[in-house]
């Protein structure tokens, strides 16, 4: 829900009225700010998801609420837990195993064009 628009960009974004999209099997995503040079984003995964190894050109910055996770980040990987944050820089191979159900917060900049609205 837009409370205030300032150039079409959204201001205030109501958590509870943000339809997930499903990612994967067990991988939500809701989209909760853009504006012109970032995004936030949220994604809640069940235990046992992977996340193949991938790249897009978008920065993406992150950070763990809950959970554990095992992220690959080029040739290195680790566990993050809780309060746990990494950086994947743009064309970086990057990818995920959720090792309990897990809540993460994930800026991408620029934004991404294909996580605006339902998609």
């Amino acid at each position: 829900m837009t409370v205030s628009q300032n150039s079409g960009i959204e201001s205030f974004v109501r958590w509870a009225e943000v339809e997930p999209v499903e990612m994967l099997p067990g991988l939500d995503r809701r989209t909760l700010g853009c504006g012109e040079q970032a995004m936030i984003a949220e994604f809640r995964a069940r235990a046992g998801v992977e996340v193949p190894l991938h790249t897009h050109p978008h920065e993406q910055v992150g950070y763990v609420v809950s959970g554990q996770m095992e992220l690959t980040i080029g040739s290195q990987t680790a566990r993050c837990g809780p309060g746990d944050s990494y950086t994947i820089p743009g064309g970086v191979p990057h990818g995920a195993r959720f090792l309990s159900e897990c809540v993460v917060i994930d800026c991408f900049s620029p934004p991404r064009e294909d996580y605006r609205g339902g998609e």
